[in-house]
């Protein structure tokens, strides 16, 4: 098993608590079992506690007096059948649903109007059902079939992919052999360049938001640090992700691009051939300075390619990033990826290396016992009866346009 990471707390980074599940979490929060930030690593960031995304850009109106229940759908809480936790964040739950009409099983992603409000995250719950919209059309990104509301809580009704995180499957092996790594990058790689296709910037990409699905196809999930419309040769400066997986000019605030999506994949592209991060450490200073300072060290264990491609991701100096003129073609094209039949990947004809062992949609092997060992509430069915304060009318009037439903001929097909 790879070592055991434990984690500090920086400003508006998804600390990874519970066997690494990612939460956004304030400067100064503490969490049971995870130390507080070091006055060292404060003041190595200097990071400003009210530092806010650029507010010109996809500016979120929050004083629309219509209430957002308005807004007309076409499903509603009840209409599921609420079996297992499945997992858990800083906002809500999500829980493994059946569909009663249809039979289907779901994803459904519950969250707390309040807390959303509480932590001021509305514009990137708001950001996240956006980039669910777009991702009908690729293979390896979660779809989303709903979005609706009720007076305090919100629903994402997302594909149900049981095959675990690849985090999960990366803890238990330790390492995978390269062709494996290979297909897990390639898969990425393409489902990154989608979103960078559509001026999305991903953000966060770690082997906790990478998901396989039951046939072994990569899934990627959560998309609430995601940056919409950056220009291919925009820039924004949000300090946001996740410490291991940070680009040295996030840590030093400066601006940035599209290529730390590409930072990110050498990551983790580098953990799964070695088992850790490239520049892990459990002293969060000391990791974020081997970040910014220290050289790449590559053991001659992968190959000539594998280690050219990880050198290109890897570079600190994001103008000399592989991705940094081209893009996804420079992933495309490089000679890591020879083997890949790029049209066959995309239409999901090459074999997966590794299939997981599920015998169906309620197997939830793959899941963590903590979450699918948790009592499902029954408040989820009867979320309206609730004692009208001014909080709750707030919370009930915070997220106009959240709700979205197919044509109803199209619906949960």
């Amino acid at each position: 098993m790879s070592q055991p990471r434990l984690h500090n707390h920086v400003f508006r980074i998804k600390i990874p608590v519970h066997g690494w599940r990612g939460k956004t979490v304030a400067l100064t929060t503490r969490q049971p079992g995870i130390r507080t930030q070091s006055a060292e690593v404060g003041s190595f960031l200097k990071i400003d506690e009210n530092q806010n995304e650029e507010l010109e850009e996809n500016h979120l109106c929050l004083t629309n007096p219509r209430s957002s229940l308005a807004e007309e759908t076409q499903i509603k809480p009840s209409d599921f059948d609420y079996l297992k936790i499945i997992g858990k964040g800083s906002f809500g739950k999500v829980l493994l649903a059946r569909h009663k009409e249809n039979e289907q099983y779901y994803a459904v992603k519950v969250l707390q109007k309040k807390i959303i409000l509480k932590k001021k995250e509305q514009k990137h719950i708001m950001a996240e059902r956006s980039v669910l919209m777009k991702n009908i059309k690729h293979p390896f990104l979660v779809g989303l079939h709903f979005s609706f509301q009720t007076t305090d809580k919100l629903y994402f009704v997302l594909d149900y992919v049981n095959g675990g995180e690849l985090f999960y499957h990366l803890q238990r092996e330790r390492v995978f052999l390269e062709p494996r790594a290979r297909f897990y990058a390639a898969e990425i790689a393409s489902a990154l360049g989608y979103l960078h296709s559509l001026h999305i910037v991903y953000r966060d990409l770690k082997p906790e938001n990478i998901l396989l699905d039951s046939q072994g196809h990569i899934v990627l999930t959560d998309f609430g640090l995601c940056k919409e419309g950056l220009d291919p040769n925009g820039t924004t400066t949000t300090f946001c992700g996740t410490p291991e997986y940070l680009a040295p000019e996030v840590l030093q605030k400066q601006a940035y691009d599209r290529t730390v999506d590409w930072w990110c994949l050498g990551s983790v592209l580098f953990e799964m051939l070695y088992g850790l991060p490239p520049f892990y450490s459990r002293n969060t200073a000391e990791m974020y300075n081997n970040i910014l300072h220290k050289p790449l060290v590559l053991k001659p264990n992968v190959s000539n390619a594998g280690r050219d491609l990880l050198e290109g991701l890897l570079h600190k100096d994001r103008t000399k990033r592989l991705g940094s003129k081209d893009d996804f073609l420079e992933m495309k094209f490089h000679s890591f990826f020879s083997p890949i039949n790029w049209d066959d990947l995309m239409a999901k004809k090459i074999i997966p290396p590794f299939i997981p062992t599920v015998t169906g949609p309620t197997d939830l092997r793959h899941f963590d016992p903590e979450f699918t060992h948790l009592p499902v509430s029954t408040s989820l069915c009867n979320t309206d009866n609730l004692h009208v304060t001014s909080s709750v009318r707030e919370a009930a009037g915070a997220f106009p346009g959240f709700s979205y439903g197919p044509p109803a001929d199209h619906a949960f097909q």
